[in-house]
């Protein structure tokens, strides 16, 4: 008999086991998962997940989710305070241009999936591909679930100096992953703007722009 590729037997990635997500989960007494099913997998998984659920009245109803599974991932915000600037990408993502945004070119921070790495490694590994840039001590800013509706992926943020010798490579991508990123150095002062009039509209970058403003590199100094 032939096995089910990604559950019995390794798929093009080399996994097996896809279908059981969250079966052995036991951290909330409210929910017992009865059921995954492995929907589609391509690079990344979708599951349906099908639960009981005690709600808070006390009545228990039986619910399904669709979970889209693409691991986590980690973003910086690589600055420059002596002269004033930070280092972003831009890109084309067919995601946002499907769903009104006027052309899908993006401006974000350098981010990617964590794959095998601890999320430090992966975001030095990003800048490095992406920005070109080797960063300066990493700070963690925090811990974040962007989608927590349909997306399982956990997002690591960090903030990390850089100086303009720090750039030692082209940055732009992995051309063998498709990759086409466009490096910009922009002042933080015109990065935070492009926040507020729409220039800038992907969230970990807002977060990131705005956090470096109140509390993080460029945030002013305490009042005494």
């Amino acid at each position: 008999m032939n096995g089910r590729p990604g559950i019995d037997v390794p798929d093009h990635r080399g996994r097996t086991g896809l279908d059981r997500a969250g079966r052995d989960l036991r951290g909330n007494p409210d929910v017992v998962v009865r059921e995954v099913e492995l929907t589609s997998q391509g690079w990344h998984v979708l599951r349906r997940t099908t639960f009981d659920h005690r709600r808070r009245d006390g009545r228990w109803t039986t619910e399904q989710r669709e979970t889209y599974d693409r691991g986590n991932g980690a973003v910086v915000l690589p600055y420059d305070t002596e002269r004033g600037r930070v280092l972003l990408t831009r890109q084309f993502r067919f995601p946002a241009y499907v769903n009104g945004h006027p052309d899908g070119m993006l401006i974000e921070a350098a981010a990617g999936l964590l794959d095998d790495d601890d999320p430090a490694t992966a975001i030095r590994r990003e800048s490095a591909e992406e920005l070109g840039v080797e960063l300066g001590p990493l700070t963690h800013v925090l811990d974040a679930f962007m989608s927590p509706g349909s997306v399982t992926e956990r997002l690591h943020f960090y903030a990390a100096p850089y100086r303009p010798a720090d750039r030692t490579g082209p940055g732009g991508g992995l051309a063998e992953d498709g990759e086409d990123i466009e490096v910009l150095e922009l002042p933080f002062a015109e990065a935070l703007a492009m926040t507020r009039d729409g220039r800038i509209a992907d969230g970990k970058t807002v977060l990131l722009l705005q956090w470096a403003a109140l509390h993080g590199p460029f945030a002013p100094p305490p009042v005494r």
